[in-house]
């Protein structure tokens, strides 16, 4: 029997770390029918979801002790690492048949690491980074990376499919942090190719709003371009995520570059190109803000009306579905 025929279905599911991305899925957990318990050290994160019937737990330990699911999503290794092995943290209150869900931009070696110890709770381990952005995980529409057993996989697909829309199994542990490390700095080198894009058009006298119609038309468009861009013509440039994240993602991904011996060239530039619009306009600067650096360079901005301070996701909300070929298996989604 798989793992999800042995164990009852999840739950309560416990969410610990409710920042720009977190409060928005744990948020998905409670609109989708979930018991849900949070944590987080500001105790100002979550009130929202506390009046919608969220419990709040006073250490990450009581998450996990009131959980079938316990899922971390915090902003770096060294946070998860705290979070799960203080004399309160989460491996305190695990236990056989509970389930372990790092949802964190991470190295996969330390999710490798940190799910030794979970296993040796009794309890399950599983990642899941998302991508898509936080306007889609606020109406559970984002993807979802998913590395594990399989059996674990099944048992907590119920509450993937409340947490995003196309979610990816990805294989064994570790896997998809090396994906999410991938897709992270794609979408990196994009922005800052597309700042530069846009300001030789700019110069060359083109209407901005004509750019980014044209770019979304072209061989030359990305998941990028149709989002970022707006913000950044508003002027706003709010992405809800920031340049000393960008630069821990990079950092990875660079580590990973390092040890398969691949001679990268793009990333290490990419990487001082973020390092530099951090010094200048701070790590908690949204990252889109790496355009900035050419518009002060150049004394021009990338201003268009009618476009957005902010992205809201304008597809209704809806289950989610596994892709690639283990979909068919399933007996529905697409490959």
């Amino acid at each position: 029997m798989t793992t999800a025929e042995t164990h009852p279905p999840i739950r309560t599911v416990g969410f610990i770390g409710l920042g720009n991305v977190g409060a928005k899925l744990a948020g998905s957990v409670l609109r989708n029918g979930f018991a849900l318990v949070i944590h987080d050290l500001d105790p100002a994160a979550g009130r929202d979801l506390e009046a919608q019937g969220a419990v709040r737990a006073a250490s990450s330990r009581e998450v996990a002790e009131r959980s079938d699911l316990v899922i971390t999503c915090l902003p770096s290794p060294p946070i998860c690492a705290e979070v799960m092995e203080a004399d309160d943290g989460v491996l305190a209150g695990l236990g056989p048949g509970k389930i372990w869900l790092e949802m964190s931009t991470t190295h996969y070696e330390e999710v490798v690491r940190l799910a030794g110890r979970v296993r040796d709770k009794g309890a399950a381990a599983l990642e899941s980074p998302v991508s898509g952005g936080c306007h889609r995980a606020a109406t559970g529409n984002i993807s979802i990376f998913v590395g594990g057993e399989r059996g674990d996989f099944e048992r907590v697909f119920p509450v993937l499919t409340a947490l995003g829309r196309r979610i990816l199994h990805t294989g064994e542990l570790g896997s998809a942090s090396i994906i999410k490390v991938v897709t992270n700095y794609l979408a990196s080198a994009h922005l800052v190719a597309l700042g530069e894009a846009l300001m030789v058009a700019k110069r060359a006298g083109m209407d901005m709003r004509t750019v980014y119609d044209a770019i979304g038309a072209s061989s030359g468009n990305s998941f990028v371009n149709e989002t970022e861009s707006q913000v950044i013509m508003n002027g706003s440039y709010n992405i809800n995520f920031t340049m000393d994240l960008v630069g821990k993602d990079s950092d990875l991904f660079l580590e990973l570059a390092r040890a398969g011996e691949v001679p990268v060239e793009i990333a290490p530039l990419v990487r001082a190109i973020f390092q530099q619009g951090q010094d200048s306009y701070g790590g908690r600067a949204w990252s889109s803000m790496i355009v900035k650096r050419l518009e002060d360079a150049c004394g021009t901005e990338l201003r268009a009306e009618g476009f957005p301070s902010e992205l809201f996701d304008d597809e209704p909300e809806a289950p989610g579905y596994e892709i690639g070929s283990r979909a068919f298996q399933r007996g529905g989604g697409s490959a």
